[in-house]
């Protein structure tokens, strides 16, 4: 694997694999469940569910894994703070996106109402 300092390189080569398990710890630990943690994904990318566990158990990068998404016409409705920065002020696209499920995963772990975290407009 190419080692690079540049984060927006580093989080277009991770895989959606080795990130996911943490998605599910985390909102399992504050009581929801991996069906909601799968809805919000699916919300998102518009995956269904076939298309998300070939990308749990592949290995695909977020970069692959976005290209192959077909990302909520809504998206652009996720504001807010995740990691120090505002997502909706991030320039790298792919980026903007992987925080925007980062930043969903916190709502849904913070007990945020499903209908709140799937906007609409």
């Amino acid at each position: 694997m190419n080692r690079t300092n540049n984060p927006d390189e580093r989080i277009a080569n991770m895989t959606f694999a080795s990130v996911y398990p943490h998605y599910v710890a985390k909102v399992e630990k504050k009581g929801r469940t991996k069906e909601e943690l799968h809805q919000v994904i699916k919300w998102l990318t518009g995956f269904n569910e076939k298309s998300l566990q070939k990308h749990i158990s592949g290995e695909s990068t977020f970069r692959q894994f976005f290209q192959a998404a077909k990302v909520h016409a809504n998206a652009d409705l996720i504001t807010g703070v995740i990691c120090g920065h505002r997502v909706e002020e991030i320039e790298n696209p792919l980026t903007q996106r992987v925080r925007y499920m980062d930043k969903l995963v916190d709502e849904l772990a913070k007990g945020r109402k499903m209908e709140k975290i799937l906007r609409t407009r």
